[in-house]
């Protein structure tokens, strides 16, 4: 960072043709788009980006541009950066929308990629980047047959990269399969898993905290921190995504990619250096030394819970079984509450509590660090001989910040004791802009750098500590209710009460 707080400024990606699979989706319109824009705006894409949507509809490459403009500024206008009057800078749009094109056809259909040759051959670069905004069922077809047209064979004068969304599996063994299928059509470097989470500035200061900051390293292990909370609460439910969730569920949707990946920039040793095979190397170690449960220890330290009829800021919202496309009597979770260890020589002995859910009572998405007591006999057989709690906490959204805690001695005669807050909320500090947290992992997709994309080791690491959870569910398929509103079932706060432990409050 200067010292204004803006970062220093970085080089232009390269000329490059970015192909946008499954282009009248949701992701395209909502998220890619406008963090394309952004980057233009900060000319971060140069002159020589071409953007070509692949889907089945037919439309013009002036409609599709139109259509493109048109949702942003009805729709996702809080996600640009656009003049005072405008959510889209007329001339900067122009820019980037000469460059808009659109192949109509069927991912299976070959001759779709014969046409997707065709637009690299007349781009002017050889660079291309094939972004899988599809359902998942598409992705083993699609690479495949890029790699049969010859698509990912790269050489001096091109690169060739495919951006995978999540899910990536369903279980072990289709982590495993999809990774397989993958790898034989192109190498690691060219694969870029994509977990947006880690596009969010909070996330990416964990590394830079952590590791700049002598005072947190010296504590940041079993010595010192009783156990470590994180968090993924939402207010929204399924919304219109029933049909994906019915088969999905919180637990695959939510735990081995976004909380995990949480989980590994807290529990990470240091990397040899901030490149992108020392960082991912370690992150991969710490999610693979995630102790692998019974099914017994499974059942014992997860909870599952499916909202119910119930309200949110006055609003009454309906139960997730009277959702659409839901089943009347669905055992599909929307939240789950998880005890997982850590078995290596930082981590032994210190649990790490995850929860996510929809239709909580805030949206908080947060790491929390609990520290352990210190020493406190010169309190004995005072009022305040039971120290409370004190606390790190990391908040990624909505509020991105950090804040420490601290215990200080009330004014007056008696002794009495208050947590201090110190810390400081990112937007006070520095120029926050609004993007879609794909911004850095576009520009870093198109620059080379896979330093916050997944490796097949870690997925697959990722789902080897569930697989457990999957497969005690599969025998005991109990699910405990909770009113939308509410911050998941009773059985989540038994998780921790067990332990002597209590969650950390929203917000």
């Amino acid at each position: 960072m200067t010292a204004n707080g803006k970062k220093p400024k970085a080089e232009p990606a390269p000329p490059t043709t970015l192909f946008l699979f499954g282009a009248h989706g949701d992701l395209v319109k909502r998220l890619l788009m406008p963090a394309l824009y952004n980057l233009s705006r900060d000319g971060l894409l140069g002159d020589g980006l071409r953007i070509v949507g692949v889907d089945h509809n037919a439309i013009s490459d002036a409609d599709f541009a139109k259509k493109l403009e048109d949702f942003i500024r009805t729709e996702a206008a809080s996600k640009v950066r656009g003049n005072a009057e405008n959510a889209l800078d007329p001339a900067m749009w122009a820019k980037l929308a000469k460059g808009i094109s659109y192949v109509e056809g069927d991912f299976l259909d070959d001759s779709t990629y014969a046409d997707i040759a065709q637009k690299i051959a007349d781009s002017g670069t050889a660079n291309a980047v094939f972004y899988l905004a599809t359902a998942p069922r598409f992705f083993s077809e699609v690479v495949q047959r890029l790699g049969s047209a010859g698509l990912l064979n790269e050489t001096d004068e091109g690169f060739r990269r495919v951006v995978i969304e999540k899910p990536f599996g369903s279980d072990l063994a289709t982590a495993e399969a999809l990774n397989a299928c993958l790898l034989k059509v192109m190498s690691e470097k060219q694969i870029y898993r994509i977990d947006h989470y880690l596009g969010k500035e909070t996330v990416q200061n964990i590394l830079i905290s952590r590791f700049s900051n002598v005072l947190f390293e010296a504590f940041w292990n079993n010595h010192y921190i009783d156990h470590v909370q994180i968090t993924a609460a939402e207010t929204v439910g399924v919304e219109t995504r029933g049909n994906f969730f019915e088969k999905t569920g919180t637990l695959r949707d939510m735990v081995p990619n976004h909380l995990f990946q949480l989980l590994a920039m807290v529990a990470m040793e240091p990397p040899a250096a901030f490149g992108a095979d020392a960082v991912r190397g370690e992150k991969a170690k710490v999610v693979g030394a995630i102790r692998p449960w019974s099914l017994e220890d499974a059942r014992a330290n997860s909870v599952r819970g499916q909202y119910t009829a119930g309200e949110i800021a006055g609003k009454a919202l309906p139960g997730y079984r009277e959702e659409a496309n839901v089943a009347p009597d669905s055992s599909t979770e929307t939240f789950v509450a998880l005890k997982v260890m850590i078995d290596n020589w930082r981590w032994v002995g210190v649990p790490f509590y995850l929860r996510t859910g929809k239709r909580m009572s805030i949206r908080d998405t947060e790491i929390v660090i609990c520290f352990k007591h210190a020493p406190y006999a010169q309190f004995r057989d005072t009022e305040v001989d039971e120290l409370k709690p004190t606390y790190l906490k990391i908040q990624i959204q909505p509020n991105e910040g950090m804040w420490f805690d601290l215990l200080a001695k009330k004014p007056g005669p008696t002794l009495e004791m208050a947590n201090i807050e110190l810390g400081f909320d990112y937007k006070d500090f520095f120029e926050m802009q609004p993007s879609t947290g794909y911004e850095t992992l576009i520009y870093d997709c198109m620059t080379g750098d896979q330093t916050l994309f997944q490796r097949a080791d870690n997925i697959e690491n990722g789902w080897r500590a569930v697989q457990p959870f999957l497969d005690a569910w599969k025998e005991d398929d109990g699910i405990q209710a909770y009113k939308a509103g509410e911050d998941g079932p009773a059985a989540a706060d038994v998780l921790l009460a067990r332990d002597g432990r209590a969650w950390h409050s929203l917000g």
